[in-house]
């Protein structure tokens, strides 16, 4: 499964790019659906807050045929999984 992450910055209803980058998981097999954890770095540009602005985390499943294929966290703590953070500098 191919994930496309992205974190943009939302202004007045218009999405800005911040950072961006691509994951690929393998299936554990033999009916494993625990979760499979994700740690990236990645630089971003830098971007001026102003009052109202949203930072989006956003993901897209590129290359499964269901649409519940790639979940952030589905499950938390039952499939040893946590919820997903973004740490900005």
């Amino acid at each position: 499964m191919d994930v496309h992450f992205e974190v943009v910055l939302r202004r007045s209803g218009t999405d800005s790019p911040i950072v961006a980058w691509d994951h690929h998981f393998d299936p554990l097999g033999a009916g494993n659906f625990d979760a499979q954890a994700l740690d990236a770095d990645a630089p971003g540009v830098a971007v001026d807050y102003v009052a109202g602005d949203q930072i989006v985390f956003r993901y897209t499943g590129q290359s499964a045929s269901s649409a519940n294929a790639y979940v952030p966290d589905g499950d938390g703590a039952r499939k040893n999984g946590r919820n997903p953070s973004i740490t900005l500098p």
